[in-house]
């Protein structure tokens, strides 16, 4: 598997690098973020990468950091993002300022990154809040916590545009019902808000 490709940059344009390697001129997919930290073409470069490689695609995508392709790897987590999607998503916002909005839990900035409407801001939260590799979410009083023990859940209906007192009491008692469940116990706090989220959609559709 590649880790990084060392060369002579020889083009750069919208989303794409070019970049030779002893003869061998590869393009590479990246972020906008990442054109303007890889050195001027002439220059010599290191960028790390990932490969797409399936039955019908093979394409190189290229980062200037590791906290860059971490998050990028982050994005891939989320149900119904793609390498594209993560790509334009990261495209719009640096790494940081995502972190920022995921720590928040600021469904509403989300919304505003091109590529993501309301649903994929709300599975973003949902997956990635606390989990992101370079967040550093607000703390939370113990009080706060113990009041909402699915408040990123909370967020993230509030976000796809149920009211949030609404969204509150559909989680409050979806989340007792499957408290009583055993095999709910046993599953991860991730598995735990998937459940709540889901089961909650379904309520308030009711």
């Amino acid at each position: 598997m590649f880790n990084s490709l060392t060369g002579t940059i020889t083009g750069k344009s919208a989303q794409k690098l070019l970049l030779d390697t002893h003869g061998i001129e590869w393009e590479i997919a990246v972020p906008a973020g990442t054109l303007d930290a890889i050195p001027p073409v002439g220059s010599k470069g290191r960028v790390l990468v990932w490969m797409q490689h399936t039955d019908s695609i093979m394409a190189l995508f290229g980062f200037a950091s590791e906290t860059e392709r971490s998050v990028f790897f982050d994005l891939l987590k989320v149900d119904g993002i793609g390498p594209k999607g993560a790509l334009k998503i990261m495209s719009s916002i640096s790494a940081a300022d995502l972190s920022q909005i995921i720590g928040h839990g600021d469904v509403d900035a989300l919304k505003k990154v091109p590529g993501v409407g309301a649903k994929t801001a709300a599975k973003i939260l949902l997956q990635l809040k606390g989990k992101l590799y370079t967040v550093q979410p607000l703390a939370e009083s113990a009080s706060e916590k113990k009041q909402l023990p699915y408040a990123d859940v909370v967020s993230a209906l509030a976000g796809m545009g149920y009211e949030r007192k609404a969204a509150e009491d559909a989680v409050a008692k979806v989340s007792a019902e499957l408290a009583a469940d055993q095999e709910f116990s046993r599953l991860s706090q991730n598995q735990k808000e998937d459940a709540v989220f889901r089961s909650s959609v379904m309520e308030l559709a009711r």
